[in-house]
């Protein structure tokens, strides 16, 4: 019997026009049981050629090329295109990542802790399984948040962000804003995971209402908010996941 995508390797590919990062990658991939090198190329239009010859399931492309960058290369690569992690050393290009169907996007100097995941990623996402989809009617959730000795219902559909002020936080709301004794820690913990994201040690928000991201800042319901270095690729990573079920 034939093993199934879930069981057997991923076949990957590497293209990076820099000999170091080229052999980091090939290391880290050497070093993961799940992954199947094929080919590296310092060369976008050798990798170009390969790849439409030789499928796999997976490739770690740089953005950053001579000649043909990565966004241009993965516009050619074969239907059904392999699945795409874009490296490099730039971060600016990470919204700009986004309008291709990327699967993760890893920010140099890559550890390895961080490719495993991208590689864990690409194999859960390419697991011929069927997974449940979430409920999508989520109308009815709602959140109470204390507030004047009083326990006051809040739509969590209605939540715009959260901003820390020192013991307590504000919280925007379509109700208005609202003073409340709480911790980011106690109020993640209310909230429905993967619909609200820390993007700043001030600053929680929801992604429903998040309307464009910046090099250094959003906007979430007209209003503009900083991010935090520290905490950039958890938000593009949680803006990968989003939406995407």
């Amino acid at each position: 019997m034939e093993p199934t995508l879930a069981r057997r390797p991923l076949t990957c590919a590497i293209v990076d026009d820099e000999p170091l990062a080229l052999s980091v990658l090939a290391d880290y991939c050497a070093h993961v049981p799940f992954l199947r090198l094929k080919g590296k190329f310092q060369d976008a239009l050798a990798a170009v050629e390969f790849l439409q010859d030789t499928p796999v399931d997976l490739v770690f492309l740089d953005i950053q090329m001579p000649r043909l960058t990565g966004m241009q290369l993965a516009q050619l690569l074969p239907t059904p295109a392999p699945r795409i992690v874009f490296t490099t050393a730039h971060a600016e290009y990470a919204a700009e990542s986004y309008e291709l169907p990327a699967l993760d996007y890893l920010l140099k100097p890559i550890r390895f802790e961080r490719f495993v995941q991208a590689a864990h990623r690409a194999r859960v996402a390419l697991q011929p399984v069927s997974v449940p989809a979430e409920p999508t009617d989520t109308a009815n959730e709602a959140l109470f948040i204390r507030q004047d000795n009083r326990l006051r219902r809040v739509m969590v559909s209605d939540v715009y962000y959260a901003e820390g002020q020192k013991e307590y936080l504000m919280l925007y709301t379509a109700a208005g804003k609202m003073l409340t004794l709480q911790s980011f820690r106690g109020l993640e913990e209310l909230l429905p995971p993967g619909r609200f994201v820390r993007i700043h040690k001030s600053y929680l928000i929801s992604l429903r209402h998040l309307e464009f991201v910046e090099r250094t800042r959003v906007q979430v319901h007209g209003t503009s908010l900083p991010i935090g270095e520290t905490y950039r690729e958890g938000l593009l990573e949680q803006l990968r996941y989003h939406g995407r079920g």
